[in-house]
């Protein structure tokens, strides 16, 4: 696991902590719901941000290496352009 990984299950185990000794105090409301899934969303959003772009980066090298013949294995590879994906609609 990525280290962004590690801290999004951190943060996601320390939510569910709050929630729990919220829950039982009697203090747990929609805006402490709203606060945490907040938290959650934030982390989540970088960790998926980061996976894309050093994706993309990973499969962009391996493209140029495929066109440029520089790798055996990938002799004869096609490389397609795909669309954009935007995350601002989600």
């Amino acid at each position: 696991m990525s280290a962004r990984s590690d801290l999004l299950t951190d943060v996601v185990a320390a939510t569910v902590e709050v929630a729990a000794e919220s829950g039982r105090s009697g203090l747990f409301t929609d805006e402490v719901a709203r606060a945490l899934t907040a938290v959650v969303g934030k982390i989540a959003g970088k960790t998926v941000e980061e996976a894309e772009v050093s994706g993309f980066v990973n499969g962009w090298q391996e493209a140029l290496e495929a066109v440029g013949q520089k790798r055996k294995d990938a002799a004869g590879a096609q490389v397609y352009r795909i669309g954009s994906y935007d995350m601002t609609d989600v």
